[in-house]
């Protein structure tokens, strides 16, 4: 049976980080933080000031194990407990989820939210409920 790791502090850190991010990209720029359509305007820029903050905030998500190399001297550690086809495939699902749910968790989950948006609240009980089925299937159904 697969043990899930319980990481509070780190979990705490990891989403003051994000909401602090959120925050200061709405207060410096006007524009919400969503993971997708942040990747999305850097693949296809507006413009290029649209480019450049697009840029830096994702090599600034990038670049986060760097720093945990450069105060540690060792990189973070990554169990992925599955196979690349299941990430493939994963990563595939998760495209179409954000195309129909026009956003994605960080979007709808942490601005959307904030902002009381209906269609954030519905896109992320969609998003717990898809993961809830998930991870019963796969643990309590197939075994995994």
């Amino acid at each position: 049976m697969m043990e899930t790791a319980f990481t509070p502090l780190q979990s705490l850190g990891g989403g003051a980080l994000i909401g602090l991010s959120a925050v200061m990209l709405m207060g410096l720029h006007g524009r919400i933080f969503g993971a997708t359509g942040i990747l999305t305007g850097l693949i296809a820029p507006g413009n290029r000031s649209d480019f450049t903050w697009r840029a830096i905030l994702l090599l600034g998500m990038i670049s986060g194990p760097l720093l945990v190399l450069a105060l540690t001297g060792t990189m973070p550690a990554v169990d992925v407990p599955v196979s690349t086809a299941a990430l493939v495939v994963g990563g595939l699902l998760v495209g179409v989820g954000v195309t129909f749910s026009s956003g994605c968790t960080s979007g709808h989950g942490v601005c959307g939210l904030a902002r009381l948006s209906p269609r954030s609240a519905a896109s992320v009980v969609t998003f717990m409920a898809a993961t809830a089925a998930t991870v019963y299937i796969i643990r309590h159904v197939i075994g995994a």
